[in-house]
């Protein structure tokens, strides 16, 4: 940032002789800096007048602002539909890095020092074609185990714990990504009926830790300590070799609709930090009650300094952008990829590389933007999502019903390969975080249990949550004793988790998935602060069963590049790092236009090889079967494979044995109903075949998810 910079250093910055407030309002006639007492947050002792420079930027300065300093700021303007200026009204200030609750519903700012000893740890910069992201919440991920010290259990330091990272450590993922960590509150409507925002997608201040994750030792002493229990995290997970993303929300804002609390940006100038039409009235693409106006400069630079400080005094690796669709829309509220923000997000040298992951979408118009980010975003693929779920649930329950399941394999194939058909050829798999569920929606255990949601609990009649959720409760609703739907239920989980785990693309695993967790069926359970939401420390016999098998999936994605291209390949030519595909159905012949849209073909055999440029040759066999009767396949005869070795098979509720049997090219094999299996294949590395497919699936395949 250069000196001539007009909008450097908001907030506040101390030196020898104290400190400097700078807050932006264009509309504002008048502004005072409040300081309090250092033990009554309430007892104002001081107050500042603060002038506006000629770009809009309000200057205060006082000796006694300094490290520890509580201050808020008061705003006058003059009255107009577009802003609500109240010069009563304590506001924090926007760039607060740390904060003071003072009542049920004020907050004071509170000055904190820079600094923290990293000593000789710094980012794991793991590559994205290694990441696996594990998606956690704070408080869920710790509260209930029992190995951690009961009070930093539900805690930053409860999640840095050694248990906590053993855990993480032994399943195999590499990053935690965790649902909102900035300061944020509950909303008025969920306080009058006695429930909270356990999620946090309410954010209060963009640059200030949420305090009441830390421990209660770190409460009492401040936001200094606060700051220093994150900032302890974040260094032992990456002394681990674990990376933090985290989930940020920078589309809306804690104040609500009109008449909602104003605690900053509304008070300071409403009329530019949101987006209204000329009466006033919020534009509200969101569905949150307001959206920040990124048509405007002055929210752009306020996300861009916000993610600045996270990546860097804070050490986060990466970030993903809740309604990040919100993010792309400028001043005439289109969206457009080139949007300055998206933009200068990936070109800004204090975020040379970080991971930017995008939730591609909001509710406004034109809202669903998956595939339509720049080059350097990966984005929550909600196709993938969609298709894997049709075809391991819906349409095996269609085909209960009706005999016959309404879609074939190859719009499933496209989303295994990478989603050829939704990324660019320049963005790549990589582009695609690929999810089954996320902390919004059914648990995977749940999307095998309940055909409809079960939301009761969250006080709002069971109309919130989606009826959307292409699940299949395999023949009884809820919990039940009969083992044969217990059978067929671990057996999807396990195809559900077998498929993410084994597609081209960044897989994204929700907290609880990898054992069986359930929600008893609630499917938007963001209010529920409960053991309903806490990740459960003691498991069953099938539970620790479907843990070794995700343990195993991710192990074989490790050892297996094949599994994890960076890259399309490109029919006839080598590509690095992209894996070289052929297909076959289920007697071992290429797989031709018919094969990919029959609805009576849910058989194939996909054989990857890969081109690594770090990594050794590696080629894999994955069949996947589609129905619920047995089918006999013939492994396929292809050049260079000289045997095939069995990895994993859907239909064994226990991993198998390392050494397992190895079959010859030819050789026929049955494969379960509804199941998968992943063979390596063996053989020296040929170049790419012109008599075999080596593409990814025909995009007509593709039906809409």
């Amino acid at each position: 940032m250069s000196p001539a910079d007009p909008l450097r250093n908001l907030g506040v910055r101390v030196g020898t002789h104290g400190g400097e407030l700078r807050v932006w309002s264009e509309h504002a006639d008048g502004m005072e800096l409040c300081l309090f007492d250092a033990k009554d947050p309430n007892w104002l002792v001081k107050t500042v007048p603060m002038t506006k420079d000629a770009n809009n930027v309000w200057v205060g300065r006082s000796r006694s602002l300094a490290v520890g300093a509580r201050y808020a700021i008061r705003v006058s303007g003059p009255a107009s539909p577009t802003n609500v200026f109240n010069p009563e009204t304590m506001l924090l200030d926007p760039y607060a890095r740390g904060l003071v609750r003072v009542g049920s519903d004020g907050w004071r700012g509170t000055v904190v020092a820079d600094g923290f000893d990293w000593g000789d740890v710094s980012k794991p910069n793991i590559p994205l074609d290694h990441t696996v992201v594990y998606e956690a919440h704070v408080k869920g991920i710790s509260k209930l185990n029992p190995d951690v010290p009961e009070e930093l259990r539900g805690t930053y330091a409860g999640l840095a714990h050694e248990s906590t990272i053993g855990y993480l450590k032994d399943l195999g993922v590499t990053a935690v990504e965790l649902l909102p960590v900035q300061a944020f509150v509950s909303e008025q409507r969920l306080l009058q009926q006695g429930l909270t925002n356990y999620w946090g997608y309410n954010t209060l201040n963009f640059f200030s830790p949420h305090a009441p994750y830390a421990s209660r030792a770190a409460q009492a002493a401040g936001p200094d300590a606060v700051l220093a229990e994150f900032k302890g995290m974040v260094k032992l997970l990456h002394q681990a070799g674990l990376e933090v993303i985290l989930d940020v929300v920078y589309n809306h804002t804690a104040e609500e609709g009109l008449g909602g609390p104003r605690t900053s940006f509304r008070g300071i100038d409403n009329a530019t930090y949101y987006r209204q039409d000329e009466t006033g009235a919020y534009i509200d693409v969101t569905g949150c009650g307001n959206t920040l106006n990124f048509g405007h400069p002055v929210p752009i630079r306020l996300v861009q300094d916000s993610l600045r400080y996270w990546a860097n005094e804070m050490q986060i690796d990466g970030f993903r952008f809740d309604l990040a669709a919100t993010l792309g829309r400028g001043a005439d509220v289109q969206y457009s990829p080139e949007h300055p923000l998206l933009q200068s997000v990936l070109s800004d040298p204090a975020l040379a590389d970080v991971k930017m992951i995008a939730e591609p979408w909001d509710v406004g118009m034109g809202g669903w933007q998956t595939g339509n980010f720049p080059a350097g975003w990966s984005e929550w693929n909600d196709r993938y999502r969609d298709r894997v779920r049709n075809f391991w649930l819906a349409d095996i329950a269609e085909a209960r019903r009706n005999g016959n399941p309404p879609v074939g394999i190859g719009g499933f194939a496209t989303r295994l390969a990478g989603s050829s058909n939704t990324f660019s050829p320049e963005r790549g798999p990589l582009a695609s975080v690929n999810f089954v569920t996320a902390h919004d929606g059914f648990t995977m255990a749940d999307l095998t249990a309940y055909d409809v949601k079960h939301n009761l609990g969250n006080g709002e009649n069971n109309r919130d949550g989606t009826d959307n959720n292409r699940s299949f409760n395999h023949g009884i609703e809820g919990v039940t004793t009969d083992e044969a739907v217990l059978l067929d239920r671990h057996k999807a989980i396990r195809n559900l988790m077998g498929t993410l785990l084994l597609s081209a693309g960044v897989p994204m695993i929700t907290s609880g998935d990898e054992f069986g967790r359930s929600q008893r069926g609630n499917n938007n359970a963001y209010c529920q602060d409960s053991e309903l939401t806490w990740l459960s420390w003691l498991r069953t016999r099938e539970q620790r069963e479907m843990y070794d098998t995700t343990r195993r999936l991710l192990e074989l994605r490790r050892d297996n590049p094949a599994l994890r291209p960076s890259k399309y390949a490109v029919f006839g030519q080598s590509t690095k790092n992209a894996s070289h595909m052929d297909w076959f159905d289920a007697s071992g012949a290429l797989m031709d236009d018919e094969d990919w849209n029959s609805p009576e073909n849910r058989t194939l055999q996909y054989l990857a090889a890969s081109t690594p440029d770090q990594e050794e040759f590696n080629r894999i066999l994955l069949i996947v079967h589609g129905v619920e009767d047995d089918v006999e396949v013939r492994l396929p005869v292809a050049p260079g494979v000289d045997s095939y070795r069995l990895l994993w098979d859907s239909a064994t509720e226990v991993p198998i044995d390392e050494e397992h049997e190895t079959l010859a090219p030819g050789a026929t094999r049955l494969v379960g109903g509804a199941s998968m299996q992943l063979f390596r294949a063996n053989g020296p590395r040929l170049e790419p075949s012109e008599t075999a497919i080596q593409q990814h699936p025909a995009e007509a395949a593709e039906a809409t998810a």
